[in-house]
């Protein structure tokens, strides 16, 4: 029972914290971001293989960091969010595979190739309670500060003349955002799961009027994403990760071609 279960508790969980903070990304026009801290991860993967430490551990913290770096540079004026996101992205992903070639072929890569493209199959009890714990966290700090968020998305100036700590908030979204793509490493893969923020987020977007409508529905594509991308991968023998992928963009296409047929 554990082989689908496990694996399908953990992509539920990814896809409903997912949802809100894809949301957010896609009106800040920023959906690379999730993508830099994707690639930028795999240098905590690298990391922790040289070093002998807990993956999980150092994937959170090089993402916790590479997040709070962005937080600073996108804010300097000589180039746009965009240059400094595939920057890091580039960066990051390019120091992993020159530490990954310095180890040497010595057992170690399976491991980086669990977190390039996931291993939902692998997923143990342990990992997926360390898993869920950061992700109900960040789902509850998402919450505490959705409106503030949310504002800021919209419209940051707008948000800073009402009131809203758009100082604190910007550096919040993405050590959240990070915390969800370090849980999600595991589960999709540094190379997919960005795909699992953007994909349900734009779906849902044909089918909402409003950002809390969006979030949640948002959430609920991904977690059918997971469901359908695990029940169909499991008895085909296929990988999992993609499989949720493209369950996901079977929903986009689905829905913008209802929204098409509305018009």
């Amino acid at each position: 029972m554990t082989d689908w279960l496990w694996p399908l508790l953990g992509g539920l969980l990814t896809a409903a914290a997912a949802g809100p903070l894809g949301s957010l990304l896609l009106w800040r026009r920023m959906a690379y971001f999730g993508d830099s801290l994707a690639h930028a991860s795999l240098l905590g993967v690298a990391i922790a293989l040289m070093l002998d430490l807990p993956i999980g551990i150092a994937v959170t913290a090089v993402c916790l960091l590479v997040a709070l770096l962005l937080s600073r540079l996108m804010t300097l004026p000589e180039h746009g969010a965009d240059t400094w996101l595939a920057i890091m992205a580039y960066a990051g992903l390019s120091l992993a595979l020159v530490l990954t070639a310095a180890l040497g072929d010595d057992g170690h890569g399976h491991s980086l190739e669990d977190y390039l493209f996931g291993n939902l199959l692998n997923l143990t009890g342990t990992q997926l309670l360390a898993i869920s714990a950061g992700l109900l966290l960040v789902m509850l700090v998402l919450a505490r500060h959705w409106s503030g968020l949310v504002a800021m998305a919209i419209h940051e100036d707008t948000a800073q003349v009402d009131g809203w700590p758009v100082q604190r908030l910007r550096p919040l979204l993405m050590l959240l955002l990070a915390g969800v793509v370090a849980a999600g490493a595991k589960i999709m893969g540094v190379l997919l799961i960005s795909a699992l923020l953007v994909i349900p987020a734009a779906a849902a977007r044909f089918i909402a009027r409003s950002p809390g409508a969006m979030a949640l529905r948002a959430s609920a594509i991904g977690m059918l994403s997971v469901a359908a991308g695990i029940g169909l991968g499991i008895p085909a023998h296929l990988p999992l990760a993609p499989m949720i992928v493209l369950a996901g963009l079977a929903s986009l296409l689905a829905l913008m071609l209802w929204q098409r047929l509305r018009a």
